[in-house]
């Protein structure tokens, strides 16, 4: 009996052929979860147009501001994606998410105000009697299913994040030869950025209720700690080793991305605010270096420099793991910082006019660097650049300096508080 292999380019050709057959299984497979998906989530944004928006239009229970604040573009949203549904019934996926692509703004509009709608829906439930028994009786419905509006509302963000895990994973099933290979391509990058953009305005979210918190935590409405573009990065307690003396005084120390605030504790005897904080001073961080001077693994800490151009911090934890990451925060925002404040220094020297004689040039350098610091310091949404913070208790006499000395004060020297 002999022995007959087959051909190499037979061989070959089974191998790509049985490829081409897996792709398209796992693609029929992908496409049909999108179908009943995207059935059952055109028929649950009817419920909130049907039950809530059209109800709540023709009973007035709501003002029409009040009403587009809490729905938002969700009825163009049931618009958009009813005729997405007949497109993926017949079968023309990347047609359908083609045209889908064209009304994505409508999801913008919603995402966009997602936090300002669950505000005002939660004021309203507070306040409007009427409005609370109305929601209760359209959620009693058999057709909610014991769903909430609150979740319901919640629908549009949940779903572009199915589409993000969907149609990546139909593209990567569809052969690249298909003519629909580059249609998807397009709408993967185009549900990839509106996926991207949901994420950015969490976390802006996420950013704007730690800074709440800590304002909270802080005794004294006059106590600026919200400001634009700043973001909150970690918190905790540190001893600040006297730089004369003896004796080290535990502090609580909030840093953000572009300021260190040191705050020490009100009494535990004070009838209200025993919980709350004080605070001190507060350390612009764009011209800090950030050095250890001892840190070991033995589990007992370390001893961590701050320099300021007019001061200088000794801080010390007794934690190894706790000094770690103080240090890798505080260099990491500095960094940010100092990087972001180079960027707008090349910038501006790309816009100087040529120089003259060389004793011209040094006055004009000297003149650009006093301008750059003024157009750092006014940069919109450059927090790192803005005057230092006010505080509400005021600095002692001894601190306080001339109209003369305060205005040659760089801005980036420590505030007292």
């Amino acid at each position: 009996m002999s022995f007959c292999p087959s051909p190499p380019d037979a061989l070959f050709g089974n191998i790509i052929q049985q490829q081409r057959d897996r792709w398209e299984r796992k693609r029929s497979r992908v496409a049909r979860e999108l179908v009943l998906s995207e059935q059952r989530y055109c028929q649950q944004l009817e419920l909130v147009t049907t039950y809530f928006v059209e109800i709540l239009k023709a009973k007035g229970t709501l003002r029409q501001d009040i009403r587009e604040s809490i729905f938002s573009s969700i009825k163009a949203i049931h618009s958009v994606n009813q005729s997405l549904l007949v497109h993926l019934e017949n079968g023309y996926f990347a047609r359908g998410f083609e045209e889908f692509c064209t009304q994505l703004h409508h999801y913008n509009i919603f995402v966009d105000n997602i936090y300002d709608a669950q505000k005002v829906l939660w004021m309203q439930l507070k306040k409007n009697k009427a409005f609370r028994r109305f929601k209760k009786l359209q959620e009693g419905r058999p057709e909610f299913n014991n769903r909430k509006l609150e979740d319901l509302l919640q629908l549009p963000i949940e779903r572009i994040d199915q589409y993000k895990r969907l149609l990546q994973e139909m593209t990567a099933n569809t052969i690249p030869d298909n003519p629909e290979f580059q249609q998807l391509s397009r709408v993967v990058s185009a549900v990839d950025e509106l996926h991207q953009r949901i994420q950015n305005n969490t976390r802006r979210h996420e950013n704007h209720l730690q800074l709440c918190r800590v304002r909270k935590l802080l005794k004294g409405r006059k106590t600026k700690v919200l400001a634009a573009g700043r973001w909150y990065i970690r918190e905790g307690w540190l001893n600040v080793v006297p730089s004369k003396g003896s004796g080290v005084k535990p502090r609580m120390f909030f840093l953000f991305s572009d300021i260190l605030l040191q705050a020490k504790r009100c009494s535990y005897l004070h009838p209200t605010d025993s919980e709350k904080f004080v605070g001190q001073q507060a350390y612009p961080l764009e011209e800090c270096v950030v050095k250890k001077i001892f840190g070991d693994n033995t589990g007992k800490g370390g001893l961590l420099s701050l320099t300021f151009p007019k001061a200088k911090l000794l801080l010390m934890s007794n934690s190894v793991e706790d000094f770690n990451d103080w240090y890798q925060s505080l260099s990491s925002a500095v960094r940010k910082l100092q990087s972001k404040s180079t960027v707008v220094l090349q910038r501006e020297d790309l816009n100087q006019e040529p120089l003259g004689s060389a004793a011209e040039g040094r006055n004009l350098q000297s003149g650009n660097a006093n301008r750059k610091r003024n157009v750092v310091s006014n940069e919109p949404g450059d927090l790192a650049q803005k005057p230092p913070i006010e505080w509400e208790s005021s600095a002692p006499k001894r601190m306080k300096q001339s109209t003369a000395e305060q205005s040659s004060v760089s801005t980036s020297s420590c505030v007292l508080l």
